[in-house]
């Protein structure tokens, strides 16, 4: 998808933008977040730490992100973060030493599994508390965690059946966040063709958008059915974007949100999206 760019004046009032970017939400500019109104929520979303991967600085890479996620929770605050897939690389027994490097951490997270995350359910409801496919909700927002992967590390298609009956769930909330590592269409080479998954989140009126991991050289977004399908690069392992990052959302009072990829080591605010009520 061809990302418009735009010069946005920065005396601009943030409801005067979104006016001004119905049908063209996507924003390469880098500008500072907008804080007309509270914060109802904000959170991020990292992924692909692959704690584990032979010949990278993993361990440091996870010290790092633990640092800047708490610098957001006192700079700005932070509700939660969610570590969209690939925790570990490919060692099971890798898990435990993945949560232990996140223990310092000074808000929840949450974890989806992805490709390599190569251990059962069991072991991953033993060692998070919820099963590979999970669902929350805060306040008027809900929030799905969808599996993509298994034991084998095999590219898979959401459960579809599951996926319709969390989004039935929460169908009274305002919002719906989607989270799957593999993104459930070929935009890229590691995508997964899954029509069925796509449609019904495209149909679904208070989806919201779909956060994906997976692609670390991906760290902007598509638009499909009128939803945004985001990526965040990748935090860890051995390729990727140039940078180390993290997508944040900020959903505000009024029921207007926004989204952009950080890069903390120089901050600089890319690939803003912002979403009507």
């Amino acid at each position: 998808m061809d990302q418009p760019h735009f010069v946005v004046p920065m005396q601009l009032a943030r409801r005067d933008l979104l006016k001004l970017l119905p049908a063209l939400p996507w924003l390469s500019t880098s500008i500072p977040s907008i804080r007309p109104v509270p914060f109802a929520l904000r959170f991020v979303v990292a992924s692909d730490g692959h704690y584990g991967q032979p010949q990278t600085d993993f361990e440091k890479f996870h010290s790092d992100l633990v640092r800047w996620l708490n610098q957001e929770k006192l700079q700005k605050g932070l509700d939660f973060v969610i570590f969209n897939g690939d925790i570990i690389h490919d060692e099971p027994t890798l898990l435990y030493d993945a949560k232990t490097a996140l223990r310092s951490l000074t808000i929840p997270f949450f974890v989806t599994r992805g490709n390599h995350d190569r251990v059962g359910a069991d072991v991953w409801e033993g060692t998070w508390g919820y099963p590979p496919n999970h669902s929350f909700a805060r306040g008027e927002y809900a929030f799905i965690l969808g599996d993509t992967s298994n034991e084998k590390g095999e590219y898979l298609c959401p459960d579809v059946s599951w996926l319709r009956g969390e989004l039935a769930k929460y169908s009274s909330k305002k919002g719906i966040f989607v989270f799957l590592h593999i993104t459930p269409a070929k935009w890229t080479d590691n995508g997964v063709d899954c029509q069925e998954v796509r449609e019904l989140l495209e149909k679904t009126p208070n989806v919201k958008a779909m956060f994906h991991g997976h692609d670390h050289n991906e760290d902007g977004g598509k638009m499909s059915g009128e939803k945004p399908y985001f990526f965040d690069g990748h935090f860890g392992g051995s390729w990727g974007t140039t940078y180390k990052g993290y997508r944040v959302v900020e959903v505000y009072e009024d029921g207007t949100w926004q989204s952009y990829q950080y890069n903390p080591t120089a901050a600089p605010i890319i690939n803003t999206f912002v979403g009507k009520s």
